[in-house]
């Protein structure tokens, strides 16, 4: 399960991954499942899945402002192992194959929108939509749909379909 998410080598030492698993077994317990994302955390802060793993925790409970630092984590991790820049405001198009599906610069936009994504939610709108724009201008085909998250902010918040 940990081995590979999308085709990247994920270096995960064993009681982390054991952490990580029961996270998801005890998921209807939220307390429980949070000290096992936490545990993961205590034991490899560096792994890309315990990452990875404390994200879509946190994202998919809802808590935002605790998914935000994970997000930029992964989104540090992807720029140091492509040789990017540090700040993500400074990623040219022509520095990674963004436009292939490639495992590592598909996860630095993925990174890049999850970060957008959790400041716009949290009313930090104009940094949100900085990060959205990027990833939206480093993946040309709009692909991974940062396009849509932007035209949500940009009306306000309401869905397309809504009066």
């Amino acid at each position: 399960m940990f081995e590979n998410v999308a085709g990247l080598p994920l270096d995960l030492p064993h009681p982390a991954r054991k952490a990580l698993i029961a996270a998801g077994i005890d998921w209807h317990d939220e307390r429980v499942a949070e000290a096992h994302v936490t545990h993961a955390l205590m034991l490899a802060p560096e792994a890309l899945a315990t990452r990875i793993g404390a994200y879509k925790f946190y994202f998919y409970r809802h808590r935002l402002q605790e998914a935000l630092p994970h997000a930029f984590s992964v989104l540090e991790m992807a720029a140091r192992r492509l040789q990017l820049p540090h700040d993500w405001r400074a990623v040219r198009a022509d520095q990674a194959a963004f436009d292939q599906i490639e495992p590592w610069p598909r996860l630095f936009l993925q990174a890049l929108i999850a970060y957008g994504y959790c400041l716009a939610r949290l009313g930090r709108l104009e940094e949100g939509r900085a990060a959205l724009v990027k990833a939206m201008e480093l993946d040309g085909g709009d692909k991974l749909g940062a396009g849509r998250l932007i035209a949500v902010i940009d009306r306000g918040g309401a869905d397309a379909d809504e009066d």
